[in-house]
């Protein structure tokens, strides 16, 4: 079994997440007692959330670089980067290492290709909806991709940041989200991804018929994947 080296705190809500699914989708797969190999390194996202906010991506980038160069140093076989928007400085973080680096949009792009979706909504920060780094990495592979208005954009956004990366979960907020998944399937998207780690903390699949593409769930399958391949 390889070891994951997994870069978290961004939220830690999130990563809790992560950390479940890892171990879960481990024993499913090899029974008994079986738990993944993990090390894990967590930040303050407080630090991060101020390099997002005042656009300074390359102290971001270097935060990450120094997290994943840690990991590898303690005998990580690969990476994994626990958040959605931080894949913006992936290719940095990726160059600045010997092992791979699994990309979250890459592991959700390859279930939606097994599931023929040639259309797909994309929820998560207003820096993943409205800038090219994770829409073009899934266009590249003939998908559509649409996002909300910028309006819904920043309420989104605000759900986020304000609630769920703080461990709340409104029912006021999981409706305004179903609507916007709703406006999104009007577009003509045959799924939507929950494009932020922390989506799925607010809305599963049970709330809605529109096919949901968890990416927290996805990413961690792949991570599994990749560390009980031969």
């Amino acid at each position: 079994m390889k070891t994951i080296g997994l870069i978290g705190g961004m939220s830690w809500e999130s990563t809790s997440i992560y950390y479940r699914l890892l171990n879960q989708q481990t024993r499913n797969t090899l029974g008994g007692h079986h738990s993944a190999k993990i090390l894990l390194s967590s930040v303050d996202f407080a630090e991060i959330e101020a390099f997002q906010r005042s656009n300074a991506w390359d102290k971001s980038a270097d935060a990450l670089i120094n997290e994943a160069q840690r990991l590898e140093k303690a005998g990580a076989d690969f990476m994994m980067i626990g958040t959605n928007t931080m894949h913006k400085v992936a290719k940095e973080v990726s160059d600045a290492i010997s092992v791979p680096l699994i990309h979250i949009a890459d592991a959700t792009t390859e279930r939606l290709l097994k599931d023929k979706i040639s259309h797909v909504g994309l929820l998560g920060t207003r820096f993943t909806m409205s800038e090219p780094f994770y829409k073009e990495r899934i266009e590249s592979f003939g998908i559509t991709v649409s996002v909300p208005p910028a309006w819904q954009q920043d309420v989104v956004h605000e759900v986020i940041y304000q609630e769920l990366c703080q461990g709340e979960v409104s029912v006021h907020s999981r409706k305004q989200y179903l609507s916007i998944i709703d406006d999104l399937k009007a577009l003509g998207a045959e799924g939507v991804i929950l494009g932020c780690t922390e989506i799925g903390l607010l809305v599963q699949q049970n709330h809605t018929t529109v096919p949901l593409y968890d990416t927290t769930e996805l990413h961690a399958e792949a991570a599994i994947k990749l560390a009980l391949a031969e």
